[in-house]
């Protein structure tokens, strides 16, 4: 059973449009840590999936609420979030914050207690971005980090490391070495 501990399962949510895009790099080398040091990683592309905004209908803080009154694919990621003990985030920075992918599955995290109670509580995140500009502060990536920082911290949740760097061609993080080998020891982070 103590292996179980250690090791837990990692759920990673894409927030770009790209696949293979430079966050995606970024989140998959995260999961290549966390697998060779023993995690079950679960993935999750947000683009191309119906998430609807919150509608501020607040159904889900309803003392007998059933969860989200919305019934989309969030449903789904709902439980993932649920079942698995750390989550890896990663998003482009688009217009001086995270991808509107990443901010409409934000958003409707608001209604994940409706779900399990203190269903943030002992979780681990990970952060991954990439910014097309050479700086973190005047890219917009620093906001999105601090998003993350604030939500995070409001719902207990814990992040453990952050990864981020400047491309803006999709592939072009892949040449950054010192970055991927800081996302992949940050997995490894993730299942100590």
């Amino acid at each position: 059973m103590a292996d179980k501990e250690k090791t837990g399962n990692v759920l990673i949510l894409y927030g770009s449009p790209r696949k293979n895009g430079n966050s995606a790099t970024l989140a998959d080398m995260i999961a290549l840590g966390a697998e060779s040091a023993g995690a079950r990683v679960e993935k999750v592309f947000l683009h191309g999936m119906k998430i609807s905004p919150c509608q501020s209908c607040y159904a889900c803080q309803k003392p007998d609420s059933k969860g989200c009154a919305i019934d989309d694919d969030m449903q789904g990621i709902f439980q993932k979030l649920i079942e698995h003990d750390t989550w890896v985030i990663a998003s482009p920075v688009y217009w001086f914050n995270m991808s509107a992918q990443t901010k409409l599955f934000m958003d409707r995290c608001f209604a994940l207690p409706a779900y399990k109670k203190n269903a943030f509580s002992r979780k681990k995140i990970a952060i991954a971005m990439s910014y097309g500009d050479t700086d973190p502060f005047t890219s917009g990536c620093i906001n999105a980090l601090r998003c993350f920082q604030d939500a995070f911290r409001y719902v207990g949740a814990k992040i453990v490391g952050m990864v981020y760097g400047s491309a803006m061609e999709a592939g072009e993080i892949k040449a950054d070495t010192a970055l991927l080998k800081n996302a992949e020891e940050l997995g490894k982070k993730l299942v100590q």
